[in-house]
């Protein structure tokens, strides 16, 4: 059953694939600054490119979670939105607040933005992903209260699931967490310990509950299981990340000053965060094999099963290869952790929301799916952005190899700048990879346009 209120998803998924384009581009900006110095410079600096990256990512996310929400929670209410009119309020706001933002990185430098947006009153600015300014991170945590008060309301006042309980523990998880950016001791070990409850508590914490949620009620539609065994298997993946997530933010607090014993727990915890994710990828299949219908978007479909794989691949095996003690006293700050975070965010968060967007946005335009031409066209970007991405993720890692052998191995170290040279090949291929991506995700934009035969929703 479809709810008038869920259109407000809409303009969300909009914003964030547009703003997905965005990070892509400045993206193969840094590509080419790795192997052209002074490629774009001064009018773009290296940094400024980073930061314009990075945060493009996080603000597109963010705005998927929350077009997700809109869009799933009034169904899995079985109740109208508590109220449309905040909503489309709060996306204005955000993204007015973002592009302002994203235009003051661009125009403004970094210390005279800093000293313009009351960094003296409040230091909170210069840490990485987190280079906001102050008036950002506030509009942030309004923004992020008033939409979760809007869908916890929608929520209280319909039906109570599993699905709809694990998204908001995960969104009210994301905005606590977010609370730390605003802690910004002298100290550089309490600096460092308390960023990571950030960083790290988003993505291998409360993130994953969203992730969880979000394929969990996707394929619940487009297989016709039974909602109770969907839901026992998110129990068990939910129970798993947290505990192992939690206690695995100790493999970051190797270098900081920390007490020692968080080696040990850093390192057992880190390496059971694969399984959940091996769970997810068996549970995605599982509930496709076991489908009780033949659901006429085989492009969700494809993006449900790609995030399982995708996730398993890039969060769990590529995290594990380097996040005991022992191995990431040579690879820690490497080329080795590029990879990693490159494969584990796309194949988490960036393709559940493309799946989710997959699913969505044919029946908020009031069709079961698009056409068999468009959804063809969608399958060809999946397979572009996805085979791209593991090939950026390869060529990372043998540059990372080359460069800890080079660089911390050897009995005769060669300088970093030195070593930069040496596995320049690795960044070109790494660009043209990143081009394939770029014409991934312009064919999966040109599929929503593509005419052809659909089914009625």
């Amino acid at each position: 059953m479809q709810y008038q209120s869920q259109a407000v998803a809409k303009p969300y998924f909009i914003a964030a694939i547009g703003l997905f384009v965005g990070q892509i581009l400045f993206g193969l900006v840094l590509g080419l600054q790795y192997v052209l110095g002074d490629f774009l410079f001064p009018a773009i600096p290296f940094n400024v490119a980073r930061m314009v990256h990075t945060n493009l990512l996080i603000v597109w996310l963010l705005f998927g979670f929350m077009g997700a929400a809109y869009y799933l929670i009034p169904e899995e209410s079985e109740t109208e939105l508590f109220s449309p009119k905040l909503a489309i309020a709060l996306f204005w706001i955000f993204l007015v607040a973002g592009a302002l933002t994203i235009v003051g990185y661009l125009t403004v430098p970094y210390a005279t933005l800093a000293r313009l947006t009351g960094n003296d009153l409040l230091a909170t600015m210069g840490r990485e992903f987190l280079e906001q300014p102050l008036p950002t991170k506030v509009g942030i945590v309004v923004v992020c209260l008033a939409f979760l008060f809007n869908i916890t309301m929608t929520v209280l006042k319909g039906r109570k699931t599993s699905i709809s309980i694990v998204l908001l523990l995960g969104l009210w998880g994301l905005a606590v967490f977010f609370l730390f950016s605003f802690y910004n001791p002298a100290n550089i070990v309490l600096d460092k310990f308390f960023w990571w409850w950030v960083v790290h508590l988003w993505v291998e914490g409360v993130w994953e509950l969203i992730l969880g949620a979000m394929l969990a009620f996707v394929l619940i539609k487009v297989t016709g299981v039974d909602r109770e065994v969907i839901e026992k298997w998110l129990y068990v993946i939910v129970t798993m990340t947290l505990i192992s997530g939690i206690i695995g933010t100790g493999h970051h607090f190797y270098w900081i000053g920390a007490p020692e014993y968080w080696q040990w727990w850093g390192s057992i915890f880190s390496a059971l965060e694969p399984i959940p994710f091996f769970a997810m990828t068996v549970f995605a299949f599982n509930m496709v094999n076991r489908r009780r219908r033949e659901h006429p978007n085989k492009a969700a479909v494809l993006w449900a099963l790609g995030t399982g794989v995708m996730s398993f691949l890039g969060a769990g095996v590529w995290g594990f290869l380097h996040t005991l003690a022992p191995v990431n006293f040579y690879t820690h700050g490497s080329q080795i952790t590029a990879a990693h975070g490159h494969m584990a965010f796309y194949g988490a968060y960036v393709m559940v929301n493309l799946t989710m967007i997959s699913y969505a946005m044919p029946l908020l335009r009031g069709r079961a799916a698009n056409s068999n031409t468009s959804q063809v066209l969608e399958m060809w970007s999946f397979w572009l952005m996805t085979v791209a991405m593991v090939f950026i993720t390869l060529f990372l890692t043998a540059a990372g190899i080359l460069q800890i052998w080079l660089q911390r191995v050897s009995e005769t170290p060669l300088p970093f700048m030195v070593v930069q040279d040496q596995i320049s090949l690795f960044y070109w291929m790494r660009e043209w990879s990143g081009v394939v991506f770029l014409i991934g995700l312009l064919c999966y934009i040109a599929s929503f346009f593509v005419s052809g035969e659909e089914k009625p929703a």
